[in-house]
């Protein structure tokens, strides 16, 4: 892992990345809020799916140990596709990666099916940029339940609609992974996210078809989908703030293990460019490892780091006073 003592201490935003810097200058609109309109679709399928997976909770103990072991190999692919991919890469562009490892990121990010990467991408920089206020995709002052899974069951805010198409995103567009996929997005998704995880095990050991549907498919599915909504919600309510106590993103270490390192969000909307998305290097943090291995497999370079001295100047103007150097 790259050494905070050596690195420069940017964390000040750079002029290609401002889309994700929080703007104090948007206020939200005076008046009524706009009523919402619920997508009765979205209400189906999110229901379809959470009662198919609670069904492969309640047969994973019949499946066979390499079908346990498929389920979790394929939960981390997935999961890397967003932690590793579609946020610190593309959104964040928090560090270079080289073709192959854009083209293993794409399919691991079709596995885990939550938008194509230009969309994923673009939602988040307007959260960044507008994190807590109605242009906020997944606004948390809004509940735990609208920013974990409400957002999706209901039609944008104007806001965010508004926000998304201004925003400056050249580097998706140019990139043409990003494109191909979202070019290629519902097919990608068929084989990577239901017809590869269901038909191995039942191709290759014999596994119940009836197994491989739900279990490595729609619970590994339903697992990272709430795993990434918790970093949405829980880490946006419950935790401590010791970089910048005036905004509510919080460190949160549970979110933090269910999610492969995305849960130290107080340090992340106070440092969004750090590719390491925390203090605490591979601790909790299985993202960082995957990118640090790939930059010692030259598969990936440029990492962003901020400096210690940064971290800790940071916390001690605007911290909650919970900060512990070490």
């Amino acid at each position: 892992m790259p050494d905070r003592d050596i690195k420069s201490p940017i964390w000040h935003p750079e002029p290609e990345t401002v889309e994700d810097v929080f703007d104090h200058t948007y206020k939200e609109k005076a008046g009524p809020k706009p009523p919402s309109v619920i997508v009765w679709r979205n209400v189906f399928l999110m229901s379809f799916l959470h009662v198919g997976a609670l069904y492969g909770l309640f047969l994973f103990p019949s499946a066979g140990v390499l079908t346990w072991i498929w389920f979790f190999a394929c939960l981390l692919f997935s999961a890397l596709g967003i932690t590793a991919g579609a946020h610190r890469l593309w959104s964040h562009r928090s560090y270079k990666a080289s073709l192959p490892l854009r083209i293993f990121l794409a399919f691991a990010n079709s596995m885990a099916f939550q938008n194509d990467i230009y969309e994923w991408s673009r939602d988040h920089r307007v959260h960044h940029k507008y994190s807590e206020t109605d242009a906020d995709p997944h606004n948390a002052v809004r509940g735990f339940f609208f920013s974990h899974i409400g957002w999706l069951l209901v039609r944008k805010h104007p806001d965010v609609i508004e926000k998304g198409r201004k925003l400056e995103l050249s580097d998706l567009k140019a990139d043409k992974v990003v494109m191909f996929q979202r070019r290629f997005y519902k097919s990608s998704v068929l084989l990577m996210c239901f017809s590869v995880p269901t038909l191995v095990p039942w191709l290759v050991w014999g596994e119940s078809l009836w197994v491989a549907y739900f279990v490595p498919a729609l619970l590994r599915y339903a697992v990272v989908l709430n795993a990434t909504w918790l970093v949405n919600s829980a880490a946006h309510m419950w935790g401590n703030r010791p970089y910048d106590g005036s905004i509510n993103p919080r460190e949160n270490r549970f979110v933090a293990f269910s999610a492969i390192g995305e849960g130290f969000h107080n340090y992340h909307h106070t440092f969004p460019f750090d590719y390491a998305t925390s203090e605490f290097g591979c601790k909790l943090n299985l993202t960082t490892c995957f990118i640090d291995f790939m930059c010692f497999l030259g598969l990936a370079r440029e990492p962003k780091l901020v400096s210690r001295e940064a971290v800790l100047a940071r916390a001690q103007r605007t911290g909650d006073g919970s900060h512990r150097s070490g």
